[in-house]
């Protein structure tokens, strides 16, 4: 049987970066730079993808700005036809490499924001002077009149600060602002009993941000992403697994999420050893979860089974043990209750401390170069 081709592929071109993000839902065993894909096959799967059908490419990381070679990348993507998008610390970000990019074709920016106080910030992203470097990058963006994301990522530290993050996004001149409740995968699970924010602050920022898409109207388009913890409706993860995206991450493997190498027993093919056509139409990984064939119940009487396609696979594991498993932030998981204890609890008597990326290992990426990509 065909499956419709992917809208849009997570282009993971990285895994270093200077930022230590004690959210980041990067895996906790990142990929070095000498297994980094070089150049000439980065181009090669870039072909594969708008063969494929592939509309946009989202070039992310770890930090995309990382890799010397992206300007390249981004040119011969849009010679493809593809829609550029650059998800971005900004962090390494400035004017001339900007000017360079957008000669390229790049077509819109997201840019990550840890907090409106800049110290706040820093502290959450593990890196002084981050919060400067990210103002003044996002200026240089919508200078060079290239569409703007402000991407808020919020958690109990600074949940009350809703108000001005819309306010920052306007001022910068975005389009669109992202307030994105951390999603607790990698990093973000570490630190989950630190950053779970109240039902209280849930319940205040979602009616900040309600006034503000009314008054706003025409002017910032905002998307509110909720703690999955307080939900009760899972969300379609991915667009339903295997539906309308897919990931290559920096060493080649394709995924249908990110996260998806947490899942046991799984195989993921590499663009090394299969098309990208062959891995989407046919890989094991990919047919696991697709559709909704594999559901068990209630998923596979439910009336929104075509909906949220089950919810989030990753979430099932982390939570349940079992990534087949109803993803627990439904109402009808049999899990639901004991999720929704677990966050008031650990929201109501917080941990005061990070696990941060060591030090060590920050230097390290830092300074790494893939021995492939171009100069």
């Amino acid at each position: 049987m065909s499956v419709p081709p992917p809208f849009a592929m997570l282009a993971e071109v990285t895994h270093r970066c200077p930022m230590r993000c004690v959210y980041c839902s990067n895996p906790l065993a990142l990929e070095p730079a000498s297994k980094e894909l070089d150049t000439d096959t980065w181009r090669r799967v870039l072909d594969e993808a708008a063969d494929l059908g592939v509309l946009q490419v989202h070039f992310s990381g770890g930090e995309p700005m990382a890799r010397r070679d992206l300007v390249a990348l981004v040119d011969h993507a849009t010679r493809q036809g593809l829609y550029a998008n650059l998800i971005t610390s900004a962090v390494l970000l400035d004017q001339e490499q900007l000017a360079r990019l957008v000669d390229a074709g790049i077509e819109h920016v997201q840019i990550s924001f840890q907090d409106i106080d800049a110290a706040e910030g820093d502290r959450i992203g593990g890196l002084a002077d981050a919060h400067q470097k990210k103002l003044a990058a996002a200026r240089y963006v919508t200078a060079a009149g290239l569409p703007l994301t402000v991407n808020a990522v919020v958690q109990r530290y600074n949940a009350s600060r809703v108000t001005e993050f819309i306010d920052l996004a306007v001022g910068l001149g975005a389009g669109r602002l992202e307030v994105a409740n951390v999603q607790y995968y990698g990093w973000g699970l570490l630190n989950r009993a630190a950053l779970m924010p109240t039902r209280e602050q849930l319940d205040e920022m979602t009616a900040v941000v309600e006034a503000a898409r009314q008054r706003l109207a025409g002017v910032l388009t905002i998307d509110y992403v909720i703690p999955d913890y307080y939900a009760r409706m899972p969300k379609s993860c991915m667009g339903g697994w295997a539906r309308q995206f897919l990931n290559v991450d920096p060493a080649g493997r394709v995924l249908p999420c990110h996260a998806a190498t947490t899942i046991p027993g799984m195989t993921f093919d590499t663009v090394h050893d299969r098309g990208l056509a062959e891995i989407w139409q046919h890989s094991q990984a990919f047919n696991r979860f697709r559709g909704t064939a594999w559901m068990p119940e209630p998923c596979a009487s439910c009336e929104y089974r075509e909906v949220d396609w089950g919810g989030c696979r990753c979430q099932a594991l982390a939570l349940t043990g079992d990534a087949a498993a109803t993803d627990p932030v439904c109402h009808k998981s049999p899990h639901h209750q004991a999720i929704l204890a677990m966050a008031e609890a650990e929201s109501a008597a917080p941990s005061d401390t990070f696990v941060y990326r060591g030090a060590r290992e920050r230097a390290d990426m830092q300074r790494a170069r893939s021995p492939f990509e171009a100069q």
